[in-house]
């Protein structure tokens, strides 16, 4: 199956990006609200029976992970050439941990920078789309493991586990806490992403 982790917007978040202006335009196609989610690592194709140690993994990593400030905005930008995005900060550190849960047993093939967008279209975008205004912040509140069975067709997402990060946030005294990203080195984290 066709994995990644991801957060997802709330739905007032959803509406603002709802409102983004979208015109058609000769070979893009434009996402529904059922695709707004922000991938922290997509993982690619993983036979079934990494399913379970990928949950294990990733609920050992998050357990006590506190909620996470994101920001969306403040300009829709082209990634690519093949993307439209709403870019989302604040999503560095959780990424990271995500990274690390996941990349001993969904190794890296083709290490990308992590940009961290909503996709709002994908195809040939022209960069007169890029540019429109798009801002709003959120809390989020709970990672997903989800399953990408969409056809042509039909978008079809599932979340086979979720994560809720129930942590308190990081002070000054609890700067040690285990639960932030690894320095890089052997066997750690880098912020590259593996497009699989």
């Amino acid at each position: 199956m066709r994995l990644f982790v991801a957060v997802r917007p709330p739905a007032e978040v959803v509406d603002v990006l709802g409102a983004v202006r979208r015109e058609p335009v000769a070979g893009v196609t434009w996402s529904v609200p059922e695709q707004w989610v922000v991938k922290l690592r997509p993982l690619g194709h993983v036979p079934e029976h990494l399913l379970d140690p990928l949950v294990t993994a990733l609920t050992d990593e998050l357990t006590g992970v506190a909620p996470v400030h994101c920001a969306l905005g403040p300009a829709t930008r082209r990634l690519g050439g093949q993307w439209l995005g709403a870019p989302v900060s604040g999503l560095d550190d959780l990424s990271a941990l995500v990274f690390d849960a996941t990349v001993g047993l969904v190794p890296v093939t083709h290490p990308q920078p992590f940009q961290a967008d909503v996709v709002l279209a994908r195809g040939r975008v022209p960069a007169a789309l890029a540019g429109e205004p798009v801002t709003a912040e959120w809390t989020a509140r709970e990672v997903a493991l989800v399953a990408d069975r969409s056809s042509p067709r039909r978008p079809d997402l599932e979340d086979v586990a979720s994560f809720p990060l129930t942590g308190q946030p990081r002070s000054a005294t609890t700067a040690g806490s285990p639960k932030r990203p690894r320095a890089t080195g052997p066997g750690t984290y880098r912020p590259t992403h593996g497009r699989t």
